[in-house]
């Protein structure tokens, strides 16, 4: 079965807009993983507009307590600053099961694309290295359709997670069959080199079953802003549980 790890961000986003600790991000992660999620992944910015450290380290201690994978995503080139350690940093701190390295900008409002292995192949380098010598099971960000994914085998990665913001743009005006097929050219090529593929972003009840139906020996999925959504209507657990069964085909 696909693995659902579900990235509660927005929970984060909900508290901050009013200061204080309420709704409790650690309780949120608890009530996903009860419902049966097989992890949690969080994405924490350097600006803090959602996930901070002390999240980090708080949701490190509750999936080691549960025995499930922490998968931390974050750009490993943003310098640290006040609030913010550096990616890198919070790795050693939190220990991780996999991190996911995502080239996004302190502006962007989302992550949006993914690497250009043409520019940033030997910047990543001493970065994977760097994370790998602390445990943690590397996976790079990268759009559908990229030419050399290969490339991050090469550079020490285990797994790409593919942005899947295209495909699920496409299959909301009902014509997802060219981007769905670049998807599954994609996994299947970095299959070849060796890597485990992942997937994220804009997934969601409409479009997930069709997505994890076509791409072959998908590992895992990273879903946030849709499932979080969705449960202000249905209940977090419940629609945690409709995922799950959606993923079990």
């Amino acid at each position: 079965m696909v693995a659902l790890s579900v990235n509660v961000n927005k929970i984060a986003v909900l508290r901050n807009s009013r200061g204080g600790a309420d709704p409790d991000v650690v309780r949120a992660a608890r009530a996903c993983l009860d419902a049966g999620a097989h992890g949690i992944t969080v994405h924490p910015r350097p600006d803090a507009r959602h996930i901070r450290a002390d999240d980090v380290t708080a949701l490190a201690a509750l999936t080691r307590d549960y025995g499930v994978e922490l998968n931390l995503e974050g750009n490993p080139f943003a310098p640290p600053r006040s609030g913010y350690p550096g990616f890198a940093q919070l790795c050693a701190q939190a220990r991780p099961a996999q991190a996911t390295l995502v080239p996004d900008g302190d502006g962007q409002l989302t992550s949006d694309h993914g690497f250009d292995f043409g520019r940033d192949a030997e910047k990543l380098r001493p970065r994977i290295a760097e994370l790998k010598a602390l445990g943690c099971r590397v996976s790079l960000f990268v759009d559908a359709g990229v030419a050399d994914v290969a490339r991050a085998a090469e550079l020490g990665a285990d797994r790409i997670e593919l942005y899947t913001g295209p495909y699920a743009e496409a299959h909301a005006r009902g014509d997802a069959a060219a981007a769905l097929a670049a998807c599954a050219a994609t996994a299947r090529q970095a299959q070849a080199a060796g890597l485990g593929v992942n997937a994220g972003h804009d997934l969601n009840q409409q479009n997930l079953r069709e997505f994890a139906a076509a791409i072959p020996n998908l590992l895992e999925v990273s879903i946030g802003h849709a499932l979080i959504g969705e449960a202000l209507y249905a209940g977090l657990a419940d629609t945690v549980k409709a995922y799950l069964r959606l993923l079990k085909g």
